[in-house]
């Protein structure tokens, strides 16, 4: 069953295990899976303004993460990932509706994977701008106002 609420922190809040057990879903789907080799600790999980959400299986183990950030004119959601065996059922909506919460009426802009752009119209977000291809990926920029 896991958590029925979705946890979120501040970098500072984190412990040690909760951090590495984060940081290593990353690196398990977007660098091994996704065969991104690419600066995945790219300094912002510290910012004061970041929040980290995730959900966790019954045995403390995250399943499902995103974290959102401060930016100029709003805040940006990035690195929305679920581990392989918990996909399909629903996280990635628990944890873009406590994103939305949290970030409040502020515009809110992420880059997703074009494939996946219809999970982020679901809440409100349109494309905004050309297509682009990251690390091999194609992603549409999107927003949220």
């Amino acid at each position: 069953m896991g958590d029925t609420k979705p946890h979120v922190a501040t970098f500072t809040e984190l412990d040690s295990g909760t951090l590495y057990a984060l940081l290593k879903l990353r690196v398990d789907v977007f660098v091994v899976e996704q065969e991104c080799p690419y600066p995945e600790l790219d300094g912002r999980d510290t910012e004061p303004g970041t929040r980290h959400v995730w959900l966790s299986d019954d045995s403390g183990t995250p399943e499902a993460y995103l974290r959102v950030l401060d930016d100029a004119g709003g805040a940006r959601i990035g690195r929305v990932v679920t581990a392989p065996h918990a996909r399909g059922g629903g996280l990635a909506g628990r944890l873009m509706e406590a994103a939305l919460e949290a970030i409040g009426d502020r515009t809110v802009r992420l880059d997703a994977q074009t494939h996946v752009a219809g999970f982020y119209a679901r809440y409100g977000f349109v494309v905004d701008g050309p297509e682009y291809v990251e690390d091999g990926i194609p992603h549409v920029p999107m927003v949220r106002r």
